[in-house]
């Protein structure tokens, strides 16, 4: 009885073992993104009191976490009365993919993108 339970419980180990390799190989090859990234644009306006942990709760994401096909932020103040705008600023300053600018300028931006 014993040798059978033993039997039993290394098939399931070593089908588990495949299972895992299976899993790690699917993953390495058909998840690689290939493309030059993501380029994500936040439009913000009087968001002084949320904006900061929101930016650095998504930055950190991006660079220490699984998003590593976003390659660059803009995020753009829409005429706050507030400081989100200064907050923009101080960590556009701190971090480099992070862009701030005004909206004129994304809706240029976005417009010089090349649609081919």
């Amino acid at each position: 009885m014993e040798f059978i339970i033993r039997i039993i419980f290394w098939t399931l180990a070593t089908y588990g073992l495949f299972e895992i390799i299976k899993n790690i190989i699917y993953i390495s090859t058909y998840t690689n993104f290939k493309s030059d990234g993501i380029y994500v644009i936040i439009a913000v306006k009087n968001q002084e009191d949320k904006i900061e942990g929101f930016m650095r709760s998504a930055l950190f994401k991006m660079l220490y976490g699984r998003d590593d096909y976003v390659k660059n932020i803009i995020i753009t103040d829409l005429k706050s009365k507030d400081s989100s705008k200064e907050i923009i600023k101080k960590l556009s300053e701190e971090y480099e993919c992070l862009e701030a600018v005004n909206w004129k300028d994304c809706k240029e931006i976005m417009d010089s993108v090349d649609e081919s």
